[in-house]
């Protein structure tokens, strides 16, 4: 008689195939923990901009640059007010400047001109060798 040898297909342990979330809930407690003892310890940084009130006084002699809503360029010196061309704003300021590389030279622009553009007249006026260049504010009432 021949030996019935049996095969028993054990249920053994069997893999389970689905993420235990216990382990990452708890580290996500522990972090939200964390972020909220440590939130109100950190205190934003402050910029301590400068002042007008503090400004020196306005020079007596100035050359004036305005820059319109639609980009326009303006040049002002003494009482005369031109319109000048971007290209031909460094030539311009030269000319009014007559000499006195000193003097200075004081943009206005609108509230709706986008920084970019008083930026490229500010660099502009300052490779151009133009050392005296600022910005004009307006006062608060």
């Amino acid at each position: 008689m021949p030996a019935v040898i049996s095969r028993s297909r054990g249920r053994g342990r069997r893999t389970i195939s689905e993420i235990n979330m216990v382990p990452f809930i708890d580290v996500m407690l522990v972090l939200l923990i964390i972020f909220m003892v440590t939130a109100p310890l950190i205190t934003p940084s402050l910029i301590d901009l400068p002042s007008v009130g503090k400004a020196a006084r306005t020079p007596d002699q100035l050359i004036q640059i305005t820059i319109g809503r639609d980009e326009s360029l303006s040049l002002r010196h003494g009482d005369s007010q031109r319109p000048v061309a971007a290209d031909q704003l460094l030539a311009q300021v030269r000319a009014a400047q007559g000499g006195q590389a000193d003097l200075p030279v004081v943009i206005s622009a609108d509230r709706a001109v986008k920084y970019e553009v008083v930026v490229k007249v500010m660099d502009r006026l300052q490779r151009g060798g133009v050392s005296r260049v600022g910005l004009a504010v307006q006062l608060a009432p």
